[in-house]
């Protein structure tokens, strides 16, 4: 190669960077630009029903009155799925990097994803038309001989469409995103620590526990909350199994309700001040959403020290 040929490649290689650079610049630009402009309408058309004398919010109490019990009912259902989904979600991830052959392993990789694919609303059709029913006797069960708790307190729901079944149906959304991320986490593990684990006598599972969990615990976090987010935003499944109404302590009674399903339900025929007290329910999610990813970076902050980078 001539030295005009090199230097030729070398100016060429300079403006592909200097290219590549500015396009990742006005990518990251421009997500900040759109996530104010979200947050700006949000603020602003929520100002109205902030702002609204009490009497005219619905239930004649105030905005935080009416959002109160819907905000609590949105954290019970991501709290009840992702605490059925991670333990499942973080077996399954184990079996398939590290104990599964290698293709049953693609197999199953293939399957999790393509659960991951699957529309919310045949979600919210299987758990409403299926689950439901089959789940019924179970919580007679729950209310006769668990009763006296108060999350299982009777009389349980005729029609299954509780709080409880939203969560398992929401469990199930959230578990091809956990799982694929930790699988993919767990096997970014560097071999050279799996081996040390392996010569000096440790069991697999020992070698899991000493090498592939705390390498992945960032990962397994952010695989969590990013779980954590879709349980919190989803919408059409929860409308179509939750039988929504006042706030409960009970997980198998009718009632409670999520922000985005009353968002859901409720928009279409919202009109004036009703519009505006909805896009500040959005407002709550949005700041709810927005104050996990944080809690979740600072927990990945914390635990950065054992890294693949590192």
């Amino acid at each position: 190669m001539t030295t005009n040929s090199l230097t030729t490649s070398q100016g060429a290689g300079r403006a592909g960077d200097k290219v590549f650079s500015g396009a990742a610049m006005a990518a990251g630009c421009l997500i900040l630009a759109v996530l104010f402009g979200v947050a700006l309408f949000l603020v602003v058309q929520a100002i109205p029903a902030l702002t609204a004398p009490a009497e005219d919010i619905q239930g004649g109490n105030g905005f935080f009155a009416y959002i109160a019990p819907i905000v609590v009912g949105t954290l019970i259902a991501a709290v009840i799925a992702l605490v059925i989904a991670t333990p499942v979600a973080i077996g399954v991830a184990l079996f398939i990097s590290h104990y599964a052959p290698r293709r049953l392993a693609a197999g199953l990789g293939y399957v999790v994803d393509l659960l991951a694919a699957i529309p919310s609303v045949v979600y919210g059709a299987w758990g409403a038309s299926f689950l439901a029913k089959e789940i019924s006797p179970a919580y007679d069960w729950l209310a006769t001989y668990l009763g006296w708790i108060p999350i299982f307190e009777g009389p349980a729901s005729a029609t299954g469409k509780t709080i409880l079944t939203a969560g398992i149906v929401l469990s199930v959304m959230v578990l091809p995103i956990i799982t694929s991320l930790s699988r993919e986490i767990f096997l970014q593990t560097p071999k050279l620590h799996e081996e040390a684990a392996l010569a000096l006598g440790a069991t697999r599972w020992e070698m899991i526990k000493m090498a592939v969990l705390p390498f992945g615990r960032p990962g397994i976090i952010s695989a969590i909350m990013l779980g954590l987010g879709r349980a919190l935003g989803e919408t059409m499944a929860v409308a179509l199994v939750l039988s929504s109404g006042v706030l409960t302590a009970s997980l198998i009674q009718s009632g409670n309700q999520t922000i985005a399903a009353e968002i859901a339900l409720n928009f279409p025929e919202a009109s004036g001040l009703k519009v505006n007290t909805l896009i500040a329910a959005g407002l709550v999610l949005f700041v709810i959403t927005l104050g996990v990813n944080m809690i979740a970076r600072w927990i990945i902050t914390r635990h950065k020290e054992f890294s693949g980078a590192n």
